[in-house]
């Protein structure tokens, strides 16, 4: 037998058709790290992100000319596949509670009539797809979309064992209402909780902070801190956990740990929905940007950037109508949505976020 020693290029070629990507691609693309990502899960999942991470650092680091390949990047990338469904987050109860990772079911949504995103993920690096439509396949960043004839779809989609899932249905966006009554709804739920007593750690979103700048706003509480805070507090095992906490004279009085309406949701969207309505009421609402056009042909559209965290079902709303791109500098995410979907992608953050357009200068 020969034996013959491969470069790291051609080691990454090999990988690229190993996974189940388009050929085209790059191993170190959104497109190869993403489908990475998916075949580590098909294997290793009920596992936690951090896990699935380590997994795909250590095949694909030593590949990768100076190895400046982030934890952070593949963490961004992990947290798309998840709000789009590919993986299912659920809590873990035991000796170390936590959150693991799910294979998702394969499945489809329509996005428009004749295009439908994929999703989900087959164990052990079986093909999502695997009859001649496979070759149909359109992947851009980490999603996965097939274009089929309407009249067709509603059959063909099925006889390859995927499962429709109908787009209000994907979404899953909770009731829309105004910022001073979802405030007042987590008040009322504070009012029945128990004294907060000592809470070691906690960290709070301060609401006098530019909303521009997420990273920025968090803190320790202050003396003079007095109000309703979104918070996170340390626990023994796996990552803080998020809370609403009622605090006065610098002092947390009630505390709300977080999801409070859906235990199989994560607490940071409950959270992020409640800082956008407390930015709000005060005066202060978040912030999205339109910039420029990007992309070319049928994928061109126009930058949308964020400075503040979305919830899941706000970036699952963003999947349908744009795909998420490198971040413009400064913004915390960025989007590149048609021109014809900004005018309901608008109201939508308006409607559930209570968020307003910044221009490219910064005012309001």
């Amino acid at each position: 037998m020969k034996i013959s020693i491969a470069s790291p290029a051609e080691c990454g070629e090999l990988a690229v058709r190993t996974l189940d990507v388009d050929e085209a691609a790059d191993l170190f693309s959104a497109e190869g790290l993403t489908a990475s990502l998916r075949r580590a899960a098909s294997f290793l999942c009920p596992a936690s992100p951090r896990q699935l991470i380590d997994a795909v650092l250590d095949a694909v680091r030593p590949l990768q000319p100076g190895g400046d390949l982030s934890r952070d990047d593949l963490a961004d990338l992990l947290d798309l596949l998840v709000s789009a469904g590919d993986l299912l987050e659920l809590r873990h109860s035991g000796d170390a509670p936590g959150r693991l990772l799910y294979l998702g079911p394969p499945s489809y949504v329509e996005r428009r009539p004749g295009q439908y995103l994929l999703l989900g993920i087959r164990p052990f690096g079986a093909p999502l797809v695997t009859s001649d439509l496979a070759g149909a396949i359109q992947y851009e960043g980490h999603t996965r979309t097939i274009e089929l004839f309407p009249d067709r779809a509603a059959a063909q989609l099925p006889e390859l064992g995927l499962h429709m899932i109908r787009p209000r249905q994907w979404v899953r966006r909770p009731p829309e209402m105004p910022p001073g009554e979802l405030i007042r709804q987590m008040r009322e739920r504070l009012s029945a909780a128990g004294p907060a007593g000592l809470v070691e750690g906690l960290t709070v979103i301060d609401p006098t902070a530019k909303v521009t700048y997420y990273r920025g706003r968090w803190r320790p509480l202050k003396p003079a801190d007095s109000g309703l805070f979104v918070a996170r507090r340390p626990q023994a095992y796996g990552a803080d956990l998020w809370c609403v906490v009622l605090v006065a004279g610098g002092a947390p009085v009630r505390l709300l740990d977080l999801p409070a309406d859906d235990p199989a949701a994560p607490g940071h969207d409950e959270a992020w929905r409640v800082q956008a309505a407390l930015d709000a009421a005060g005066h202060s609402p978040q912030a999205f940007s339109i910039g420029g056009t990007a992309g070319t042909g049928a994928s061109a559209g126009r930058t949308v950037d964020f400075f503040s965290p979305l919830p899941r079902w706000a970036e699952r709303y963003l999947q349908l109508t744009g795909m998420a791109v490198p971040r413009t500098a400064g913004a915390l995410c960025s989007y590149r949505v048609p021109e014809g979907a900004m005018p309901g992608l608008a109201s939508f953050l308006e409607d559930m976020l209570w968020m307003r357009q910044r221009n490219n200068g910064g005012a309001e």
